[in-house]
């Protein structure tokens, strides 16, 4: 937490107590002129004074160190200074502008937008040209947004394909799967040896496809990775140099699976009674239809804009609040860089998907309302351990619709301020004071939200992410 804060808590403090500097100075020992200074942000104060401010402000220790600036005023005064510092204002060679008591709220906020707005442009403009990735994931996302991720040709589809079976309704039995693969020509091989970089390979000659041992990969996730697999040639998808025809194609076939394993039909009618109950929960709607927990709140999104006219959100982030997947409709508030990307951005530390994590109960569901910027949101949390680093599914809504879903009642609840710095991205003055110069921490190894989508590639290969060179020998092997 940067001083200012603090000093703008002393200050909040100490005119809530009614004291003036002089009657502060006397209780605390030190000159009025360096608490003026302290109240101002330019005196560093031990330990041992923050506690003696404590004790003569009638307060606690942390109310003076907490991060958050007491009033909207003062959070606008500290932004305004503190952008005044940076390089990129100091290069508009203007004049300090220091606030004063008449200095109206709204001109900080203007003065305060105008510089947000001013890096965003920079930022935008320094765009490289590798990342039309992002942005074509970005539109695709915008585009998922306008039609309340709902794609009625596909669950037309999936309807036809299940019509082919003989299937009547309820959930998809393995003889259903099985059918449903057999009418394309196609039979399933496991095999130990898959390559890691890939889910399933599909041998298009044999009509093989083969998904991994179940060792490695359990019955209820082959379903979907069988039917993601063959959702590719259901829908006609082709070989592709192109990233957002790439990523639009990945999207529709994983919509395929979940609209065959959990039947627009029979998901809508199993959630119009959980609604009328003000019950709904991915979990049950996981377990019914035998999906993971991750294709069960997909499947939610599909449909709850759709038939309820209820808006959602969902993110999928790792133990570090990192962004790997993302979607809204609900104008939750989410983190993004300049241009509007979502993925590989880290979340509040006070909202429930990183919260979950150090949550009694980490692996069970994980109930919360946050307060934001923007409005309360609610949400559910699900921790899915298999994965490494384990991942956060979370499914939330706001305010006023919470109440169609199980766990609404939750009394856990949290306030968060990003993307204020001062919210949860600053440590504390105390910790500050007793580690600077001191720590030395050493980063994990890791692979980024996006590195397996490299931004050039090998023509034969039209398959971001996948080591083409493993896929065919692992055919050579198996093809004879």
């Amino acid at each position: 937490m940067p001083q200012p804060v603090l000093g703008k808590r002393v200050r909040y403090h100490r005119r809530q107590a009614g004291l003036t500097l002089d009657g502060l100075s006397e209780a605390v020992g030190r000159p009025a002129s360096y608490l003026s200074q302290l109240e101002n942000g330019l005196n560093d104060p031990r330990a041992s004074l923050i506690e003696r401010l404590a004790e003569a402000l009638d307060c606690t220790q942390e109310d003076l160190t907490d991060p958050i600036p007491p009033t909207r005023r003062d959070e606008l005064e500290i932004a305004v200074e503190q952008h005044q510092q940076e390089l990129r204002y100091q290069e508009l060679n203007l004049a300090h502008f220091k606030p004063t008591t008449r200095t109206p709220d709204e001109v900080l906020e203007h003065l305060s937008a105008l510089y947000k707005s001013l890096l965003a442009a920079d930022a935008a403009a320094a765009i490289r040209p590798g990342d039309d990735q992002r942005q074509a994931n970005n539109q695709l996302r915008q585009e998922m947004r306008d039609q309340n991720n709902y794609f009625g040709d596909i669950e037309a589809e999936a309807q036809r394909v299940l019509a082919l079976t003989g299937y009547d309704g309820g959930p998809i039995s393995e003889r259903i799967l099985t059918d449903v693969v057999a009418h394309f020509g196609f039979t399933i091989e496991r095999i130990q040896d898959l390559p890691e970089s890939t889910r399933s390979i599909t041998d298009q000659r044999a009509r093989k496809i083969y998904i991994p041992q179940r060792n490695k990969l359990t019955t209820r996730a082959a379903r979907s990775v069988v039917l993601q697999t063959l959702g590719h040639f259901v829908l006609g998808h082709r070989d592709t140099d192109d990233f957002a025809d790439y990523v639009r194609q990945r999207v529709e076939s994983n919509y395929f699976a979940g609209a065959v394993l959990a039947p627009e039909q029979a998901a809508v009618r199993f959630l119009r009674a959980a609604y009328d109950r003000k019950d709904i929960s991915v979990e049950d709607l996981r377990e019914v239809f035998y999906i993971s927990y991750e294709m069960a709140a997909h499947r939610l999104t599909n449909l709850a804009t759709e038939h309820f006219g209820i808006t959602l959100h969902f993110i999928r982030s790792d133990d570090e609040g990192v962004i790997w997947k993302a979607y809204q409709n609900d104008d939750v508030p989410m983190p993004a860089d300049a241009d509007g990307t979502v993925e590989g951005q880290r979340l509040c530390r006070m909202w429930g998907t990183r919260q979950a994590f150090t949550s009694a109960e980490a692996f069970d569901m994980y109930y919360q309302w946050t307060e934001t910027n923007d409005g309360d949101y609610w949400c559910v949390t699900y921790i899915e351990p298999d994965r490494t680093p384990p991942h956060a599914v979370t499914v939330g809504t706001d305010a006023e619709q919470a109440q169609y879903f199980r766990g609404s009642d939750t009394e856990q609840r949290l306030v968060s301020r990003c993307p204020s710095p001062s919210c949860c991205r600053e440590p504390r003055p105390t910790q500050s004071q007793r580690w600077r110069g001191a720590a030395w921490p050493s980063a994990r190894d890791r692979s980024h939200v996006l590195s397996g989508l490299p931004a050039e590639r090998p023509d034969f290969s039209k398959f971001p992410g996948v080591d083409m060179v493993q896929v065919f020998e692992f055919l050579d092997r198996h093809s004879g």
